[in-house]
């Protein structure tokens, strides 16, 4: 064992309290895993977990309060109180799995004394190190080295590793590109060769992985999915987009790769530094996942003219429409896709410079759009060629700034900015109903080109009781 190489004011006060229960009872206890990774990276982990020689029942014994989440495979979760609040983390026996007859999941697992054994079953060598806080890392597969230089290699042998659980195959993606590192050649022939796997995968469990890669530092690895032959089976649209080619003045690169070009070009900084700090994570999640999806209808929908210059007609709103189908395949929630579906549909509009415009833009798009469309128009525009980049540029860059001016002037752009209400319809004489739905929409039409108009009175006066 060697002296850690992590600072152990990382290490909650509340693991190294398990650790010293579990080793006052005569137990072994060490951090191990994802966490331990993290440490050495010197980033806080969202989440601890021990590993112990203590079998289940001996771990509730000497903790008062605990839960388990898996006692089945070895897990008890020990609940502590640490600063008012209570926390939770993970204790698991040292275990050894037995056959993994899912491809997921082991169909039994026996319970061990032996630290070497628990790590020789888990994943990838930076996650197969255990922490002690005094006696520091155990390291027995190389594991700082690797992560140190930023390589993702199975634990053993890759070909087992990925046979017992295929979603390995897209967390060996998913770490390199959240590491921005590279994938040890063994481990990249493995998962090459064992792609099919991936079938035997929820789609629940494929989309975490998908999403995670997403907002990345690199999302531009998710072509690795493609070339292992993931993509193949949970995004075969993503296939053909890599393999349908742009004969434009607009384009110097196939539908897929300018689609991993996109990825890259969402503008973190600005988008951060815009909507703040609470809302970025979600928004680049919509982003990113826009940016992937924003073209999968182009090998649908690609026509060549005469000249020997492709087009794409109609192309967003077809892809708009393959998005939901995509996304609910990948078991995403509603407002993902709906909201998604919106920057998607709207990524290729063309709105000029003028307020006028720009409100019936937004009308159009619907208002929680905004403004995220923006960023996705100009990530498109950055994965093209250099022909009219800047001006395409600059004609986003001026309505951005335009939207920024309606909002702050607090322009009304849909129904619920509107200044009368349907209560004051009512009031006025007007039935719910038909009736009262097209003249909300008259009003909304006018301020719509005159924003000065939405005034309860103005309104009234001229659309209920018939005065110019």
């Amino acid at each position: 064992m060697q002296k850690a190489e992590a600072d152990t004011k990382l290490m909650p006060d509340g693991v190294k309290h398990i650790i010293k229960t579990l080793e006052d009872a005569g137990f072994e206890a060490y951090a191990v895993g994802g966490c331990v990774r993290d440490c050495l990276l010197n980033r806080v982990p969202a989440d601890w977990d021990i590993t112990t020689s203590a079998l289940p029942e001996e771990v509730k014994q000497l903790f008062r309060r605990t839960v388990d989440t898996g006692i089945k495979h070895g897990t008890v979760t020990v609940l502590l109180k640490e600063a008012g609040r209570l926390e939770s983390y993970e204790v698991t026996t040292y275990r050894i799995d037995g056959v993994y007859e899912d491809g997921r999941h082991p169909k039994e697992v026996s319970f061990s004394k032996s630290l070497e054994e628990d790590l020789k079953r888990r994943d990838f060598t930076i996650n197969a190190m255990a922490w002690h806080p005094e006696r520091g890392i155990v390291d027995l597969f190389n594991g700082r080295e690797d992560l140190k230089d930023r390589i993702i290699r199975c634990v053993g042998d890759p070909y087992e590793r990925f046979s017992e659980d295929a979603l390995r195959m897209m967390r060996a993606v998913r770490f390199a590109a959240q590491l921005k590192g590279s994938i040890d050649e063994g481990t990249a022939a493995a998962a090459k060769e064992l792609s099919a796997n991936i079938e035997k995968v929820s789609a629940e469990r494929i989309r975490v992985e998908v999403e995670k890669l997403l907002v990345s530092a690199e999302p531009y690895k998710f072509k690795l999915f493609y070339e292992y032959g993931l993509t193949e089976y949970f995004l075969p649209e993503f296939n053909a987009c890599m393999e349908t080619t742009q004969e434009t003045p607009h384009h110097c690169y196939t539908v897929g790769e300018h689609t991993l070009h996109s990825l890259e070009n969402i503008d973190c900084g600005a988008l951060k530094e815009e909507i703040g700090e609470d809302a970025f994570p979600e928004a680049l999640k919509f982003l990113r996942i826009s940016m992937l999806l924003h073209d999968v209808a182009k090998p649908l929908m690609k026509t060549m003219d005469d000249k020997g210059v492709c087009h794409f007609k109609g192309h967003p709103k077809k892809s708009a429409e393959m998005a939901d189908t995509i996304l609910k395949r990948l078991k995403y929630d509603n407002d993902t896709i709906n909201r998604v579906k919106k920057l998607i549909e709207f990524h290729d509009d063309r709105t000029e410079a003028d307020r006028r415009l720009l409100r019936r833009f937004i009308n159009r798009a619907g208002r929680e759009a905004f403004p995220l469309v923006f960023y996705v128009q100009e990530a498109d525009v950055k994965a093209q060629s250099m022909y009219k980049r800047e001006e395409k540029l600059e004609r986003i860059y001026r309505i951005h700034e335009l939207w920024k001016e309606i909002e702050e002037q607090a322009e009304c752009v849909t129904l619920s900015q509107l200044s009368v209400k349907g209560a004051d319809l009512i009031a006025a004489g007007i039935s719910p109903g038909p009736a009262m739905g097209e003249k909300l929409n008259e009003m909304l039409n006018d301020v719509l080109e005159y924003p000065e108009h939405n005034t309860k009175e103005y309104l009234l006066e001229k659309y209920v009781k018939g005065k110019e």
